[in-house]
């Protein structure tokens, strides 16, 4: 076949004539290579439309001139040195929702091409990445969720449009792969000139994609943020030459030093300028003026991949002109539905994205930060950084991989952020005190992760223009509330009501639960508007236990909100218990007062239960009913002034009535084992007259 596509079309016919009884299978396969000649792959994005590739002359150019005998030679990919006019699409590019596998769109993006060098000026300051506010751990582990050790075809399109979820790079590599080879590149020293940094880089590296991997590595590990050049750009020197002999450079200098090695290096790079969401960015920003940034894209395996070795390197605090290096695998070979969230070329066709969003739709979408991805989250319910409250409310869902914690802040504090856990992500809805914008932001870490630090996922400006005063949350609540399985990983099963908030009308409710059998628990009833005691509120909680199951009533002092907290730990750890399980209560009736449970002692035991009564306070001169199972008792007694015994029905109940008369207590005692002494259980407070 190659010997009939060096042929013209009329040595073709003649060919076909001589070839005659093959004629009926040749012109089915010419009909078929000049219908893909006619399909062809677009040069730019003008040949991309609603998802139809224009036809494309460059075969035929090519083709034309090979037959000609120019003996030209053809660069299908030269190196890009100029900006395309820029393009719109108000399409917009969901970056995180996805479509059936079945019906995803596979395309390969080739930009525009100009010959002559821009001369407009960058300003390149806000394209830094400042230090996060929650650090987390460096991701030299990571992983993509390619296929291991797969490498792509010549031509291949490697990625889909929108994001499949499956990996965040445009190439399914295996990071194991290159961990000698990021030694190596991480401990060459030269510094003398490009040329010979390049040569020591090439001689562990052989592959174009090896090539690429060691001088991104060189350049992260040796070049830090010229913070000071930052304050003073006038003074900061780009070239690569002056990069390299210094250490030190902005993002220009960064991508321009990493374009040179490329090229030494034989591989096709380009620099790109274009706005970005780093130091300085705040959600609903506006982007104007000249470009303040600067990054890469390069030519690997037929197919154009971006990266950003600037924000790979480290984290910079322009203020305390501070630089720390913490490498991030994110921004190397980044899928561009995802690179899109912080960078935005001034050339759109660079975007390498099948439908370009304008500049409005970059600032009005949500910036996904790089651990929301190392983390394992997929996506979230509100995509736009600017949310707005309904009736005081904003709601947030993230989805997750797999089971992941989450914090949650409003203008720094937790207080006004209400919390559920799902299986695979969270629900947050969000409730200001005061109308206006605020910030909200998340923070993220897998389930099983044993670093105690939370990374900074996603950042919200939410605007309110009402408060819910009917609503407020206590301070003391520990988010996440409601059962799920984090408190079934720390013991608590099947806990009811499912639901986080309980609404109490009458002041009363109860939660049952499954316990492991190995957990030692209590509950605490907590409030920062209450002017009950601590000590006190623990004393409105009743727990009964049969074994692993367990029952707590709960009597509310008054009307209010109150943060219901279970605290366990397993019997056999000797560190201090934690928030196992979190509940809202709720009630709105001012004309709750419940007094606290009666006072139990250390002989009440586990399957002893009281049915009769719960107040720990009783009316003064009243007979009053008295009911408990206590199983083993050989005798029990109430006692006020004088000891009165009851007695065991049929059903195990021990039955009885005692007069309040006869004192200010009423106690409640017990005796077991075949002893006569008699062990007190209960005290109840008589009211006075």
């Amino acid at each position: 076949m190659a010997f009939h596509d060096g042929l013209s079309r009329t040595q073709q016919i003649l060919l076909a004539i001589f070839c005659f009884p093959l004629l009926p299978f040749y012109l089915c396969y010419l009909c078929f290579a000049t219908s893909e000649e006619d399909k062809g792959q677009p040069d730019s994005l003008d040949q991309v439309e609603e998802g139809t590739v224009q036809q494309s002359n460059r075969q035929r150019r090519l083709a034309a001139r090979a037959e000609e005998g120019t003996g030209q030679e053809i660069n299908e990919n030269p190196r890009i040195t100029g900006h395309a006019a820029e393009t719109h699409n108000e399409d917009h590019l969901p970056g995180v929702t996805y479509e059936p596998k079945q019906n995803q769109i596979t395309v390969e993006i080739h930009p525009r091409h100009s010959t002559s060098r821009s001369k407009k000026k960058f300003s390149f300051r806000k394209g830094i990445q400042v230090f996060p506010e929650w650090t987390g751990k460096d991701n030299e582990g990571f992983q993509d969720d390619g296929e291991k050790g797969s490498k792509p075809s010549k031509g291949q399109v490697l990625y889909d449009y929108p994001w499949d979820k499956s990996s965040l790079k445009t190439l399914p590599i295996d990071l194991t792969q290159f961990k000698e080879l990021d030694a190596y590149a991480s401990k060459v020293n030269v510094r003398n000139s490009v040329a010979n940094l390049v040569s020591a880089l090439l001689q562990k590296a052989h592959s174009d994609l090896e090539k690429v991997r060691a001088i991104w590595m060189w350049i992260c590990r040796h070049i830090e943020y010229d913070v000071e050049g930052y304050h003073n750009l006038d003074k900061v020197s780009c070239e690569a030459a002056d990069v390299l002999r210094s250490g030190k450079g902005v993002c220009a200098g960064y991508s321009g030093l990493f374009e040179e090695m490329c090229s030494i290096a034989g591989i096709q790079c380009k620099k790109l300028s274009g706005y970005a969401k780093g130091a300085g960015y705040k959600p609903g920003n506006v982007f104007k003026g000249a470009s303040d940034h600067a990054w890469n894209v390069v030519h690997l395996d037929g197919s154009w991949h971006l990266l950003d070795s600037t924000w790979g390197s480290g984290y910079a605090d322009v203020d305390k002109k501070s630089f720390a290096f913490r490498y991030n695998e994110f921004y190397f070979l980044t899928h561009p539905a995802l690179f899109i969230n912080d960078h935005f070329p001034e050339d759109h066709s660079w975007q390498l994205l099948k439908r370009t969003l304008s500049l409005q739709q970059f600032e009005r979408d949500v910036w996904y930060k790089p651990a929301f991805y190392s983390v394992g989250l997929i996506g979230t319910s509100t995509a736009t950084s600017v949310i707005e409250t309904e009736n005081g409310k904003a709601t947030v869902s993230i989805e997750s991989r797999s089971p992941t914690l989450f914090l949650c802040d409003l203008n720094g504090a937790k207080e006004q952020c209400f919390m559920t856990l799902q299986r695979n992500g969270m629900t947050v809805e969000v409730y200001p005190q005061e109308v206006g914008t605020h910030s909200l932001d998340i923070f993220a870490k897998p389930s099983k992760s044993k670093e105690e630090d939370y990374s900074h996922v996603l950042n919200y400006s939410l605007v309110c223009r009402s408060v819910d005063e009917s609503f407020r949350l206590p301070k003391p609540l520990i988010q996440p509330v409601g059962p799920s399985w984090q408190s079934e990983e720390k013991g608590i099963l099947e806990a009811l009501p499912e639901s986080p908030i309980i609404h109490t009308d009458d002041g009363r409710c109860v939660v049952t639960f499954t316990r492991t059998s190995d957990l030692d628990f209590f509950a605490t009833l907590d409030s920062d508007t209450s002017r009950t005691p601590e000590d006190v509120r623990r004393r409105h909680i009743w727990t009964t236990r049969w074994g692993t199951k367990v029952e707590l009533k709960v009597h509310l002092p008054h009307a209010g909100d109150f943060a219901l907290h279970i605290w366990a730990k397993k019997a056999s750890d000797p560190g201090s218990s934690h928030c196992a399980l979190s509940y809202l209560i709720s009630c709105p009736n001012k004309k709750v007062t419940w007094p606290v449970f009666p006072q139990s002692y250390t002989n009440w035991e586990d399957a002893f239960e009281l049915v009769a009564p719960l107040a720990g306070v009783l009316p003064a001169n009243r007979d009053v009913t008295f009911k408990l199972k206590l199983p083993g008792a050989d005798g029990v007694s109430v006692e006020c002034g004088k000891s009165r015994p009851l007695r065991l029905s049929e059903d195990g109940f021990w039955e009885g009535t005692c007069s309040t008369s006869g004192g200010s207590t009423v106690t409640v005692r017990m005796a077991k084992g075949g002893s006569n002494t008699f062990w007190s259980l209960l005290e109840y407070k008589v009211e006075s007259h």
